[in-house]
This record gives C-alpha cells, structure tokens and sequence, in this order.
C-alpha cells in the first residue's frame, strides 16, 4: 500500500483457464500464493510458481493462462492518473 497500491485482495482462479488478451486501467503488483500462471505480454512469456512478484503497467495488453493446480494469488491495484 505505500506504493500506492490501495485495492489490495487475494484472489483464485480455476485450473487450465486461459484469458486472451485484455488490458487493465490500472498497475497492477501481484504476489503468487499457490498454483502457478503464464504471463505473456509484448512477446515475453513470463511463469509465475509461488513466491513470484510480477509487476503490470496500466492499459498494457497481455494475456493469462492459469496451471493445472489453478492459481491463488493476492494482487494490488493502483490506479492511475487521467
């Protein structure tokens, strides 16, 4: 939250779920707590195990595809100036 991270929340999501390609309005910080995630955004592909941070400008497009365990994670929202 001192970075300005204020909506802060912990979240799950269900094994094999792919998300195609979206963007958020807002940065996001994330802290994996369990299960795993492929990020792949700008071409980089990123896996994220338990104890992972992973760091996400605002309006950046990517895409998500959560393992087989699923994927718990607490996340971080801060919100951008207009």
């Amino acid at each position: 939250r001192r970075d300005g991270y204020l909506d802060v929340e912990t979240r799950s999501a269900p094994p094999g779920k792919f998300v195609d390609t979206h963007s958020h309005p807002f940065d996001v910080r994330l802290l994996v707590l369990d299960g795993s995630a492929r990020i792949t955004c700008g071409g980089e592909v990123r896996d994220l195990a338990p104890g992972d941070v992973y760091e996400l400008a605002a309006n950046v497009p990517h895409t998500e595809q959560y393992g087989p365990q699923g994927y718990t994670f607490l996340v971080g929202r801060r919100h951008v100036a207009l």
